[in-house]
């Protein structure tokens, strides 16, 4: 019996190229069976590669997500999202944002199916939160590519520098630095305290 040594490059690509690139089906099919990994897909079809995230990150996005799902509870209109789903957009990228928001008008005509996977749809609203492995500059094009694909308004939360950079369309972008951040349009009321999400990172 032959054994194979596997050798893992160091460090580890933090983007695969297929040829021919996956399509949305294959695309999906690896997501849901990579344990080690989240994967997104650029729209020229290269796999990104994230990482499980430092405890910090993953303490800061608790908190963003359940103050998004307080603030959904008040109405129950529409679904909010964590970090693990994924959205296929019109662009052909599929990524994931740290927390989303889809309205109940999106969500009409939507089969049990479709909702069990990929949803083939930009969120009303998304949340990205700035990790200490990120670069700032790809991040905001993340955010520059949520916009150009449909969201409404973009929050890119950055927990060092205690500031949110606000992305809607068609308007310049705009800095928050105080205490709490508010939504409009598709989540007009929700207020973020972000003084509690700074604190996850004291």
């Amino acid at each position: 019996m032959v054994s194979a040594v596997l050798e893992i490059p160091t460090p580890l690509p933090r983007s695969i190229v297929f040829d021919p690139p996956l399509s949305d089906e294959q695309f999906e099919r690896l997501s849901m069976s990579c344990e080690f990994a989240s994967l997104e897909r650029t729209k020229e079809g290269a796999i990104i590669v994230n990482a499980p995230a430092g405890s910090e990150t993953s303490d800061g996005n608790r908190e963003i997500t359940t103050q998004l799902c307080i603030w959904w509870k008040s109405h129950r209109r529409g679904r909010a999202y964590d970090a693990t789903a994924g959205f296929i957009l019109a662009d052909g990228s599929t990524l994931s944002p740290d927390a989303a928001y889809i309205t109940a008008e999106q969500l009409t005509g939507l089969k049990r199916g479709e909702r069990a996977r990929f949803l083939r749809l930009a969120p009303a609203f998304v949340i990205e939160l700035l990790s200490q492995s990120d670069r700032l500059e790809v991040a905001k094009e993340k955010m520059t590519s949520w916009i150009d694909n449909g969201v409404q308004l973009a929050w890119l939360m950055d927990p060092y520098a205690r500031q949110v950079y606000v992305y809607t369309p068609n308007a310049p972008l705009r800095i928050e630095t105080g205490g709490q951040v508010a939504g409009s349009g598709p989540v007009e009321g929700l207020v973020l305290d972000l003084n509690e999400i700074w604190n996850c990172y004291e």
